[in-house]
C-alpha cells in the first residue's frame, strides 16, 4: 500500500520511482518542494535514497520507462521521435508555415497552416501529448519540468537533409500545454524582389527609395503578411562591400551573409533600445529594426534616419496611411516624421489559385465603380491533387505610399488617415483592394479570398 502511494506520489511531482525494494529509490528534479518531502515521510517513516537528476534527464526516462502501475500508458522515446520527424516532414511536404500541437478532450490535435489557413490533421491519442511536448522542448532547449508558465525559443531539425529552423511557443492551456512551430528559414528562398509579387511600376518606385542615402523605409501589416521576406529582398538589394549593414532582430529569422545581425536579449539586458544605440556607434550605412513596438524604439530609429542613415523596419498597421497615426500615437511629432519618411509599403498575402483545377464561372462580378471600374471574372477553386482545396501558394498584395513633398506637408499639417489616403491615391497609389482585384483580373486569386484577407471595402 505504501508503495503504491509512493507511486502516486512521483507521478504527482514528476519523480521517477526507480526501485521499491529493499527501500524505495527515487529519482527527482533538483530543488524539490518542501510539500514532497513532507508528504514523503507521511507515507514512509523510514529512511529513502533520493538522486536529483537534469531535469531533461529525468523527463526523458519518465517517458521511456514508467514503471507498472502508473496511469499514464508508457510511450517509448524512439516511436516519439520517429513520429514528430515524420510529422515535421508531412508539414514540409505540405507547405505549412506553422504547426500547432493542441491537446483537447477528444485526444491530441495537430494543425498545420497551408497558405494562411489552418488545416486539421488525424487525431492522436492523448497520452502521445506529453512525451510528443518533451521532446519539442528537448530540441529547443526549453525546461522540461516547467509547466506552469510560457516559454519560448528556437531549434532547429535536419528534414530530408535538409537543415530547418524553427520557432517555439509554449502556453498552458485547459487540457495540458499547447505548443506551436513557426518554420523560420527556407533553403528555397532566393529574396528577389522582382519574386515579391509586386508590380513592374511598384517595383521600380521601391528600389527608387532603396537608393536614397538616409531616410525612413517601412513595411507594415499584421503577422505573417510577409513583410520579413520583403525587408530581406529590400536588404539584398543593399548588401555591398562598400556598405556596412547592420540589424537588431527578435529573433534572428534568416541569417544573411554580409549582415552584421543582433539578436535582443531582454534577459541579458538587450532591448531594441540598447542595441539600437550602440548600432549608431558601429559606423552603419543602413541599420534594418526588426519591429518597432514602442515610442522610445521608433524615436531612435527616426533620429538615426535623420542623421545620414537608411533605416528599414516594419510596423503593425493596417494600411499605408495609418502608419501616420500609429507612430503619432507612440509619441513622435508629426514634424519628425514627415523629415525622416520617404516610403510606407503595406502588403498581404492572398492564397493563389491552383492553375491545373481552377475554373471560371459564365457570370462576371460588377462592383462599385469607386471601388473597381470594370467587371471582374468569377473564379471557383476546384480542388485536385495538386493543390490543397483549389490554392497552391501565395501572392502578395502591396499597397505602396511614397513620401514627396506635397504628403509631407500634409503629415506635418495634421491631416487624419483617411485624407492622406485620399492625397496619396490621387498622385497615384495603388490600395491593397485595388491590387488584388488586379489579381482576381489575372486569374491569381478570388473575390471571396480578397474579401477573407481584406474585408469588405466600405465605399
Amino acid at each position: 500500500m505504501a508503495n503504491q502511494q509512493i507511486l502516486a506520489l512521483c507521478n504527482q511531482y514528476q519523480a521517477l520511482l526507480l526501485s521499491d525494494t529493499p527501500t524505495p529509490h527515487i529519482a527527482i528534479a533538483p530543488n524539490p518542494p518542501a510539500q514532497f518531502f513532507e508528504a514523503l515521510r507521511f507515507i514512509y517513516d523510514k529512511p529513502v535514497n533520493i538522486e536529483y537528476w537534469p531535469a531533461e534527464q529525468l523527463e526523458k526516462a519518465r517517458h521511456s520507462r514508467l514503471p507498472s502501475g502508473t496511469d499514464e500508458p508508457p510511450v517509448n522515446t524512439a516511436p516519439v521521435v520517429q513520429l514528430l520527424q515524420e510529422m515535421l516532414h508531412k508539414a514540409m511536404q505540405l507547405r505549412a508555415s506553422d504547426i500547432h500541437f493542441e491537446p483537447v478532450e477528444q485526444g491530441y490535435q495537430i494543425r498545420f497552416r497551408i497558405d494562411g489557413v489552418l488545416q486539421r490533421q488525424p487525431l492522436l491519442p492523448l497520452h502521445l501529448a506529453a512525451p510528443l511536448t518533451a521532446r519539442l522542448k528537448v530540441l529547443a532547449n526549453l525546461d522540461i519540468a516547467e509547466r506552469r508558465l510560457p516559454q519560448d525559443g528556437q531549434m532547429a531539425v535536419e528534414i530530408e537533409r535538409h537543415k530547418c529552423s524553427f520557432r517555439i511557443a509554449t502556453l498552458p492551456v485547459y487540457h495540458g500545454e499547447k505548443v506551436v512551430l513557426r518554420l523560420m528559414t527556407q533553403a528555397e528562398q532566393t529574396f528577389e524582389l522582382s519574386e515579391l509579387g509586386m508590380p513592374p511600376e511598384e517595383c521600380t518606385r521601391f528600389r527608387s527609395a532603396l537608393a536614397n542615402p538616409q531616410g525612413m523605409i517601412l513595411v507594415t501589416g499584421p503577422t505573417g503578411s510577409g513583410k520579413t521576406i520583403t525587408l530581406y529582398s529590400a536588404l539584398k538589394i543593399l548588401n555591398k562591400v562598400s556598405t556596412n549593414l547592420c540589424s537588431v532582430e527578435d529573433p534572428i529569422e534568416i541569417p544573411m551573409r554580409g549582415l552584421n545581425q543582433t539578436q535582443i536579449n531582454l534577459k541579458a539586458g538587450l532591448s531594441f533600445q540598447s542595441v539600437l544605440r550602440a548600432l549608431l556607434r558601429q559606423d552603419p550605412d543602413i541599420i534594418m529594426v526588426g519591429e518597432i513596438r514602442d515610442g522610445e524604439t521608433a524615436e531612435i530609429a527616426i533620429k538615426a534616419a535623420q542623421t545620414g542613415h537608411l533605416v528599414l523596419s516594419t510596423l503593425h498597421t493596417n494600411s499605408t496611411a495609418e502608419t501616420v497615426i500609429r507612430l503619432e500615437h507612440m509619441g513622435v511629432e508629426r514634424w519628425m516624421l514627415a523629415s525622416a519618411l520617404k516610403m510606407v509599403v503595406a502588403q498581404r498575402l492572398v492564397r493563389k489559385l491552383c492553375p491545373y483545377c481552377k475554373q471560371q464561372q459564365p457570370d462576371d462580378i460588377t462592383l462599385p465603380a469607386t471601388l473597381w471600374g470594370a467587371p471582374l471574372p468569377r473564379w471557383r477553386a476546384v480542388g485536385c491533387e495538386r493543390c490543397y482545396g483549389g490554392f497552391y501558394g501565395r501572392h502578395a498584395l502591396f499597397e505602396i505610399m511614397l513620401i514627396d513633398p506635397a504628403l509631407q506637408t500634409a503629415v506635418i499639417s495634421g491631416m487624419p488617415a483617411h485624407d492622406i489616403e485620399k492625397l496619396a491615391r490621387h498622385q497615384g497609389m495603388m490600395t491593397l483592394f485595388e491590387c488584388g482585384c488586379q489579381a482576381v483580373e489575372q486569374g491569381l486569386t478570388t473575390l471571396e479570398e480578397l474579401y477573407r484577407v481584406l474585408g469588405v471595402p466600405h465605399d
